[in-house]
């Protein structure tokens, strides 16, 4: 078996060869959250997972399932924030035949499909109010019933649920429900950002570097210590998922400098984007202040963008301003509107 093979951490390959030297790493947070793992996974017990975009809260799931007394039983996996409200309501519990135009024949939602095992709600924050009631009820009693159906329903399955927002600004917006929460956060488990376990850095370089040679059939270098020591100075706003990219690019380009221009790139700031502090016979304090100012809020204004995949709703969460705000600056700033293709 291969190191790759043994050490599988990427959301990309089965969780079935999943190894904990490569998702827990050796810094004291990461750690924590393993001895919480371990503790809760022979407990039927809702799980809540949070944490920053791109922390492993996904591969940290199917992690818990496969050391859980349930691993032989399904995980059903729903993205909320993918599939818009009416049509997420019959993805999770399903319909009848004939109880919405387009329903030619009966369907069983994921819960049902889920019985006996795991169910793995992605972005739980994103449900609306209305879906969020009925799944309150099947936290209560695991009853619920298809769309276009009377009957009761009863499912018997262990919920997990991630979600990268704050959910207890949501309960003060009014757009989740306090009991809600109360009933999916029985264990929480805080995922750390990157840029807090960076001692795990040369662990995961390691492991993606041998996975994607192996992958693409690819002879690679180890990174050279100017790269790591680079990668230690880096901010890291995506996360794990930004560094596997990184990995990915240098085994598929072979070339470090694909790693280098962009680090520092990000280290200056977005470039053409208008603004150029004073030069150095320009003494202004005031003045450079300001521009310097600017110049790191329109930065991470982008970093944001960038790690929420150009959202503005959650990069405005994301930097703890309004949705408006954010709009402003973005055009104040000159920056895209959207991902560049």
């Amino acid at each position: 078996m291969s190191k790759a093979q043994r050490f599988t951490a990427s959301s990309e390959v089965s969780p079935n060869g999943l190894g904990p030297e490569v998702l827990f790493g050796r810094t004291e947070e990461m750690l924590r959250v393993r001895r919480t793992v371990e503790r809760v996974a022979a407990i039927r017990v809702p799980v809540l997972m949070q944490g920053e975009t791109g922390t492993g809260k996904e591969v940290l799931a199917n992690f818990l399932h496969q050391i859980s007394p349930w691993r032989e039983k399904p995980l059903m996996k729903v993205n909320c924030a993918a599939i818009p409200g009416s049509l997420l309501e019959s993805e999770l519990f399903g319909y009848e035949k004939g109880s919405f135009t387009g329903a030619y024949a009966s369907r069983a939602g994921k819960f049902e499909q889920a019985n006996g095992g795991t169910m793995l709600l992605d972005e739980i924050a994103d449900i609306d109010s209305g879906l969020q009631a009925k799944l309150l009820q099947v936290l209560q009693d695991g009853c619920f019933s298809r769309i276009g159906d009377l009957e009761e329903r009863r499912c018997d399955v262990r919920i997990l649920c991630i979600t990268n927002r704050n959910i207890q600004s949501e309960i003060e917006r009014g757009q989740f429900r306090e009991d809600l929460f109360y009933r999916i956060n029985v264990v929480n488990i805080q995922m750390p950002p990157l840029r807090q376990r960076l001692d795990d850095l040369p662990i995961l370089v390691d492991y993606f570097l041998h996975y994607y040679a192996e992958k693409f059939a690819r002879k690679v270098q180890s990174l050279s210590s100017s790269i790591l020591e680079r990668f230690r100075q880096h901010h890291w706003p995506g996360n794990i998922r930004e560094l596997e990219n990184y990995l990915k690019r240098y085994v598929i380009l072979e070339s470090p400098d694909s790693i280098l221009s962009e680090l520092e790139e990000r280290r200056t700031g977005p470039a053409n984007n208008g603004l150029q502090l004073p030069p150095m016979t320009d003494f202004s304090l005031k003045k450079y202040s300001k521009m310097a100012s600017q110049q790191a809020e329109h930065f991470l204004i982008l970093e944001a963008l960038k790690s929420t995949r150009w959202n503005r709703k959650r990069a405005a969460e994301l930097l703890g301003i309004s949705y408006r705000a954010l709009l402003y600056k973005i055009k104040e700033a000159g920056l895209p509107q959207k991902k560049r293709a």
